[in-house]
């Protein structure tokens, strides 16, 4: 994560205290004889609060009316600008419960907003929970402008719980509902946090036309005679955001271009942490693009900057990229002391992404350290994984349970009314058809009841089969998991490790380039990783290559590290285009299972991998070498073997193996070339 995230989250925090601040104003004039708001903005912040608890004091003697409720209101919004949110809760509280007594349909989901708010920082859940009531109400008084802000909190929750999908679908019905809304400030913020939700799900092109839209949208906000300081934050930070989205599509001379133009004295002098930051991001940008000029000078300044003031965020940010300049200097000893320094603060200001972002580094770049660091990372990295799955539940939760409850109230409601008629027109009748009515009543109860009781059990017959094939799901999907994981990356990292291995005492350049090139593959490695972590049915490897040529290179890249003479041949009349990529996978690592066994266990001189075309629509594939073999009744079980014959069957072929000790192995494949292609 770069210092640019940190401007993001600038964003919703400007707009949450300024809506605040306009939602209330909008009931309780600052005449009020119970709150002056001319007086309490004249006094000092312990001031403040002495004045706010003596109307607290005299707001529990005052009847239930519409200026108690709004004033209970207005209190809690001034607890909450001094940052004292524990009364602002309690206050928002007790307007609730008011409102509610007197049914006011205009405060009940104001206070519910107020409550959320409150919640904001440390029960996301609690948050989004009271502003899904808020918004179901404010959907109930046709007041779309509220509702769309309802949506944009619950969206902003979910931003900062990872959860972006979800994000993205709340922030599309905010913008619905609001798009003939006049609150140009409310539609620049939606634009740019979908902006930033869809950066983080990697749809870089549409972000960059949501943070346009945005930044196109502040005209308006300025033609409302908006304070101009405020435009000119929110149009440093659409640039910024924007020059992030340049960064990651590496179209670096725009970021440059445009983060260049912002930078001034004026800006320093107002503003010294959004100068830093862009100062930040600027050198971050030349640093990427390869020009080191005052690149160091940049970023020090802008640490510097950032220390003084005491922003722990910002000083995390600034040293993890001074660590990944240091990097590309090839200053290893500083890069490494200002990433443990990074991973430290990351820790104290529990920030897991850049507590992620620094421990990659430092395995990279500390050799002694490496599988220590390697090890936290994959630690930090799965418990991120289950926060985020667990996040994920706890909100899809919360949305079924408030539409079950209020499913419930309906049907209550619907039956108490039905009750009250049935029971007027028993109060007319005689005592006699009273005792006839009321026993039909009962019986129908009953009946009732009984096919209620039915329904719930057909239900839970339906769930504990439906857990069943979930149950099911999970197992293969475990299984396949695990043959993706043996059968790809287990063999790369040997690959990898054997070169490596080879090429460690030595220390000639030429032998230092070739270790690049085995560090590069660590990285496609970890690329393949979070590929088969995101979507194991998507065969990228596959996409846009030649499959002839990914075998042959997979073949002709065993000559760098091993003795055995691998050969490759393809009579190269039929067509992997029309094959489909799962296919391809399967018999790609078939073969690289194959070769890894040769390498580590055959000892052979030579091997050859050969496939050829059969009649019509017979492709056959043999791998052969001339190995010390290997008892076939002792190594059946062997995982290797055993998915690659698994593989075999899922393609509708014919696995054979023929080995014996001290005579070499071949393995065989047989396909039918019109199953496979349908």
């Amino acid at each position: 994560m770069s210092t640019l995230t940190k401007i993001i989250c600038l964003l919703p925090l400007f707009f949450f205290f300024s809506c605040q601040e306009n939602h209330s104003g909008a009931y309780v004039k600052s005449s009020t004889p119970l709150f002056n708001k001319t007086y309490l903005e004249g006094l000092e912040k312990n001031k403040k609060e002495n004045y706010l608890d003596s109307i607290g004091d005299l707001l529990k003697s005052k009847e239930n009316d519409s200026i108690v409720r709004e004033i209970y209101l207005k209190v809690a919004t001034e607890y909450y600008y001094i940052d004292n949110l524990e009364k602002s809760l309690s206050f928002s509280l007790k307007a609730l419960q008011l409102s509610k007594q007197a049914k006011d349909s205009v405060r009940i989901p104001k206070a519910l907003y107020y409550v959320g708010d409150c919640y904001r920082s440390t029960k996301k859940d609690s948050a989004y929970f009271y502003y899904l009531q808020a918004e179901k109400l404010y959907y109930k008084i046709h007041d779309y402008d509220n509702m769309g802000r309802m949506l944009f909190n619950k969206a902003y929750v979910l931003f900062y719980d990872g959860n972006y999908v979800e994000c993205e679908v709340e922030i599309s019905k905010a913008l619905l509902y609001l798009k003939n809304s006049t609150n140009h400030r409310l539609i620049y913020s939606c634009n740019t946090l979908m902006g930033n939700c869809l950066e983080k799900l990697v749809n870089y092109d549409e972000a960059l036309r949501y943070h346009k839209l945005a930044l196109s949208g502040l005209e308006k906000i300025k033609s409302n005679g908006k304070d101009r300081n405020e435009i000119d934050n929110y149009n440093l930070i659409s640039v910024i955001n924007i020059c992030n989205l340049y960064d990651l599509k590496e179209e670096y001379s725009k970021s440059i271009d445009q983060l260049q133009r912002l930078l001034s004295e004026d800006l320093k002098k107002k503003s010294p942490i959004l100068y830093a930051n862009v100062l930040s991001n600027l050198a971050y940008s030349k640093m990427k693009s390869g020009n080191y000029k005052n690149v160091d000078s940049m970023f020090l300044e802008s640490l510097r900057i950032v220390d003084s003031i005491g922003v722990e965020s910002d000083v995390l940010y600034k040293k993890i990229h001074i660590g990944e300049y240091f990097l590309t200097q090839k200053d290893t000893l500083k890069s490494i002391k200002i990433l443990k320094e990074a991973n430290q603060l990351a820790i104290k200001i529990k920030n897991s992404n850049e507590i992620l972002a620094s421990l990659k580094l430092l395995s990279e770049l500390d050799k002694n350290n490496r599988l220590f660091y390697a090890n936290e990372y994959i630690k930090v990295s799965d418990s991120i994984n289950l926060v985020q799955k667990n996040a994920h539940n706890k909100y899809a939760r919360i949305e079924y349970e408030t539409s079950r409850i209020e499913d419930e109230n309906k049907v209550l409601t619907r039956e108490n009314f039905y009750i009250l008629i049935v029971s007027f027109g028993l109060i007319l009748l005689l005592g006699l058809i009273i005792a006839l009515r009321y026993l039909k009543y009962r019986n129908k109860e009953l009946e009732f009841f009984k096919k209620q009781k039915t329904a719930n059990e057909e239900i839970f017959q339906l769930l504990t089969e439906q857990n069943k094939k979930i149950d099911i799901a999970k197992d293969n999907e475990k299984t396949r998991i695990a043959k993706e994981l043996h059968d790809g990356v287990m063999n790369k990292i040997y690959g990898v490790r054997m070169n490596l291995g080879f090429f460690n005492t030595l220390i000639d350049e030429e032998t230092i380039e070739k270790r690049k090139v085995y560090i590069l593959e660590l990285q496609n490695i970890e690329y393949e990783l979070r590929m088969i972590s995101h979507d194991l049915n998507k065969g990228s490897l596959f996409d846009g290559n030649d499959f002839n040529v990914l075998l042959t290179s997979l073949v002709e890249n065993q000559k760098e590290f091993t003795n055995t003479q691998f050969k490759y041949e393809n009579d190269g009349m039929f067509e992997w285009e029309s094959v489909e990529n799962i296919y391809k996978i399967n018999l790609y690592r078939i073969i690289q299972e194959a070769i890894l066994n040769v390498n580590k266990y055959a000892n052979a001189k030579k091997c050859e991998v050969k496939i050829e075309r059969k009649d019509s629509n017979i492709l056959k594939m043999s791998i052969s070498d001339d190995g010390q073999g290997f008892d076939l009744i002792s190594k059946k079980g062997g995982i290797g073997l055993s998915n690659m014959k698994e593989r075999t069957n899922s393609l509708k072929g014919q696995f054979k193996v023929e080995s014996k000790i001290g005579e070499g192995t071949k393995i065989e494949v047989v396909f039918n070339l019109q199953k496979l292609s349908q």
